[in-house]
């Protein structure tokens, strides 16, 4: 199957699975800044503690994702209004091209399996298998990429404003 058509079969699956949005992205698209890593060190309370945060041991750089995640040529963007529907879909998708023949998919989201990251109090990762890093954890501007692609993302200044949480499923 062709990728354009295979990319149209995901999309369809995210949004069967609950997806608000789901959208083909070309790799050219995605908008590489290191300064995401700044948002992670100075204002997460899971810095240096999540299993899938890149302050965890033996991580690799942001330099070294950039290089890995540049080899792939398209994928999926999964949009939803809460980070658990993500992870669970682009884990899904992840699962399905991997099983039609897309050995290297790899979906990244905020990780959200369980209610508070074993990691917090210096456990191992309770589902190491399923894990995903965050994909502006690993460099990418996740604000830029999305708006460049024409799907919604604002800075929420009210408790009452709907998030919009993103997910990246890596195919090719």
């Amino acid at each position: 199957m062709a990728f354009q058509e295979y990319s149209h079969t995901l999309i369809q699956a995210a949004i069967d699975q609950g997806a608000v949005n789901a959208v083909r992205f070309d790799i050219e698209d995605i908008l590489f800044d290191p300064r995401t890593l700044l948002k992670c060190m100075f204002g997460c309370e899971d810095w240096g503690k999540g299993h899938t945060c890149p302050s965890r041991p033996n991580n690799i750089s942001l330099r070294e994702y950039e290089q890995m995640l540049k080899r792939y040529r398209w994928g999926v963007l999964v949009h939803a209004h809460d980070k658990r529907t993500t992870q669970r879909i682009s884990y899904a998708l992840e699962s399905q091209a991997f099983a039609a023949g897309y050995y290297f998919a790899f979906s990244m989201s905020d990780c959200a399996i369980c209610e508070e990251c074993s990691g917090r109090d210096g456990l191992p990762c309770r589902d190491p298998r399923r894990a995903r890093p965050a994909f502006h954890s690993v460099g990418i501007d996740v604000f830029a990429t999305v708006r460049a692609l024409g799907l919604p993302i604002e800075t929420l200044s009210r408790s009452d404003q709907q998030q919009n949480w993103y997910a990246a499923v890596f195919v090719e």
